[in-house]
C-alpha cells in the first residue's frame, strides 16, 4: 500500500490524498453508501452495467472525479478522491487529460508507479 495517491489533471498535480491520516467514521459511512448505490448499477459511457465489478466502479468514480474537477465541485472531488484512495489502497495515481477539441476525457488509473515531483525547466534558444 502506498501512503499517498495523486490526482493529475492535464499534466498538473491537483490533489494528493494522504492515506496515513484516518478517515472519519461519517466519511467511511458515506463511502459505504456509495458502494450500495453502485450495487444497483452504474452507467459507463453509454453502457448500463447492472452488476459492476471493482474495475468498473473505479472507472465510474474516476470519471465522476474528473467531471467534478472540471466543474470545480469541491465536495464531490473530496468524496471521489477518498473513495479511490480508500477502496484501492494500491492505486498510486489518477492521470486525467481532456481533449480541448472534442471535450473528450481520458484517464488512467496507475497502480505501479509513484508520482514524483517534477520540475519544469525552460530553455531559451
Amino acid at each position: 500500500m502506498s501512503d499517498s495517491m495523486v490526482v493529475l489533471f492535464n499534466g498538473e498535480a491537483m490533489f494528493e490524498y494522504d492515506r496515513t491520516r484516518a478517515l472519519p467514521e461519517n466519511q467511511r459511512q458515506y463511502l459505504d453508501r456509495m458502494d450500495q448505490q453502485m450495487d444497483a448499477g452504474i452507467t459507463l459511457g453509454n453502457e448500463n452495467i447492472v452488476n459492476p465489478d471493482q474495475q468498473q466502479r473505479a472507472q465510474f468514480v474516476a470519471f465522476t472525479l474528473v467531471t467534478a474537477i472540471q466543474e470545480d465541485n469541491e465536495a464531490v472531488i473530496a468524496a471521489m478522491n477518498s473513495y479511490l484512495a480508500v477502496r484501492y489502497p494500491d492505486l498510486k495515481q489518477v492521470k486525467a487529460d481532456t481533449d480541448e477539441d472534442s471535450k473528450k476525457v481520458m484517464f488512467d488509473l496507475i497502480f505501479d508507479q509513484e508520482h514524483k515531483n517534477q520540475v519544469k525547466v525552460s530553455f531559451n534558444a
